[in-house]
């Protein structure tokens, strides 16, 4: 059973600093290309970022220059390193492995003032 569980989300000023969390059990991590998503209300899940199996990174236009993602194999999981929020960042946060067709229940961010 594949599970994920995302963490460390919260309240936050403009202007802060969050570090999320993505802890899988149920699957070798290292192997798969992983990505933080983020859905917040009325719009769709959107990816944000993903880091390979081999260390390469990408991220989406609007956070590029403030989240990082990571990872670390031995302790099978993903970070994102998430620096200068904006208000437009506030949703809810999940990662996933691949295709992987099931979700954990995501972290929530809210970013105001």
């Amino acid at each position: 059973q594949v599970q994920l569980v995302e963490s460390g989300g919260g309240l936050v000023q403009p202007g802060g600093s969050l570090r999320l969390s993505c802890a899988a059990s149920g699957i070798i991590f290292r192997i798969y290309a992983v990505g933080w998503y983020r859905q917040a209300p009325g719009k769709q899940r959107e990816l944000v970022a993903r880091i390979t199996s081999g260390g390469s990174t990408d991220y989406a236009d609007s956070v590029k220059g403030r989240f990082t993602i990571s990872r670390d194999n031995v302790k099978n999981t993903v970070y994102l390193q998430m620096n200068n929020l904006k208000p437009e960042d506030t949703a809810v946060y999940y990662c996933n492995a691949g295709g992987n067709p099931s979700w954990g229940q995501g972290t929530q961010v809210t970013v105001s003032s």
